[in-house]
Order: C-alpha cells, then structure tokens, then sequence
C-alpha cells in the first residue's frame, strides 16, 4: 500500500470531511467521504477502501454499528477501520476496538498528528511485514521464521517456550490489530483446553523479559497488540 492507498472518511460534519479530505488529498490519498452510515456503505460498494475513518457520534447509525456492519459485509476484503472521537474514556475506547475498529484517533484533530497516524496504520499493514515465501517475518529488528520456530532479535537468537513463540506470531501478524484475550486463549491454546487468563500474562510477562517492553502493548479491559 503506498501513498495512492484509498481512503473513506465518514463524519456527519461537512466542515471536518473537508478539512480532512484536503490535507489527505495534499499527500496523494484517493478520499471518498460520507455524511451518515448508510451513504458509507453505498459508497464501499464500488470504492474498496483500504482504510476508513468513523466518527463515533453520528445520527441514526453510529460509528460503531457501521463498523460492525463493515465487518460483517465484507468478509473478503478488510479494510482497516480508525474511530474518530472527541471522547477519550477508557470504556469509550474499549467498545471501538471491541466492535471491530483497528485504532481510535481523538479529537480536536492536529492535520500533521492525523497524517502521521494514517501513515502509521497503513504501513504496519502493509510496508513494514516483509515475507519471506510466508515463512519469515520482518518487523524492525525482530525476525520470526516459522519454519524453524525460531526468533532472532538484532541478529541473536531469542530462546523462547513453544507458547510464547506461538502468542508472539499470532500478535506480530498482523501489527497494530488488538487481540482479544479469548482469542488469544481459542488460538494458542486451543478452545479444548482450559486455560485461566492469568496464562496469558504470565506469557506476555516473559515475552517481554526477553524481548524487551516496547513491542507488546496492553490495551486495558480488551487484550494485548503488537507495535513498533
């Protein structure tokens, strides 16, 4: 994804479409808007967005019903989905990542903190995982080759448990996404085992021993994301 990446912006404001459509515009972005969310999905039908940014706080659908019928009607092709809101609780920013957003950006909006957080989402989509025949991944000085189930971290081997290599590669697929803490229970450990929570912060814990802090994130009351 480069800087032609397709973009929809939907807030019932015209002013803030606006505003955002020409500074996005400005660094060679292809923006679609819409006032409300039965005009985004109208528009989603023939523009394949490959990021959108929701206003949480618009009439008749919010953001976050549009962003769970966004999920749920296109299967194939996911787009990332950023929430805009001038609300910053902690419940608030819960429920938009639980509803299927990617990341939340608050108002009021700075246009250069605004392009540099488009950039940044879809570069840890795209740009900065490298594949090698989908065997290894790249991502800043972390190296994850899957088929021998090893990690190397600027270049040494990073001894790690079967556990923590599996929650490790399951986080670092897909960077920036926040894993639920179920999700990470069905996925690494299997929905047929029973397993406390607390397993999945005794890992991270160790992860983060011998990894460092700085790539495994907690986004408190939803689950953990890797970062970069």
């Amino acid at each position: 994804m480069n800087n032609k990446a397709k973009l929809l912006l939907v807030d019932d404001e015209e002013d803030i479409l606006e505003f955002l459509k020409y500074n996005l515009e400005k660094e060679g972005y292809e923006v679609e808007c819409a006032l409300d969310g039965k005009n985004a999905l109208e528009k989603l039908i023939s523009f394949e967005a490959d990021l959108i940014v929701l206003d949480i706080m618009m009439p008749e659908m919010d953001g976050m019903k549009l962003c769970k019928e966004i999920r749920k009607k296109y299967t194939g092709h996911q787009p990332i989905i950023a929430f805009l809101t001038a609300r910053d609780e902690d419940y608030t920013q819960i429920s938009a990542l639980e509803s299927g957003g990617d990341d939340y950006i608050t108002k009021p909006i700075k246009p250069g903190v605004f392009i540099s957080r488009i950039k940044a989402l879809l570069r840890r989509a795209n740009h900065e995982i490298k594949k090698d025949e989908d065997t290894k991944l790249h991502l800043s000085d972390i190296i994850i080759d899957r088929e021998e189930f090893v990690v190397y971290q600027n270049g040494e081997k990073r001894e790690l448990a079967k556990k923590e290599f599996e929650l490790l590669n399951l986080l670092a697929s897909k960077p920036g996404k926040v894993f639920k803490r179920t999700e990470i229970l069905h996925k690494v450990w299997g929905k047929d085992v029973i397993v406390g929570n607390r397993t999945i912060d005794v890992h991270i814990r160790k992860l983060r021993e011998k990894l460092g802090s700085k790539y495994i994130k907690t986004v408190k009351g939803v689950g953990y994301k890797f970062d970069f």
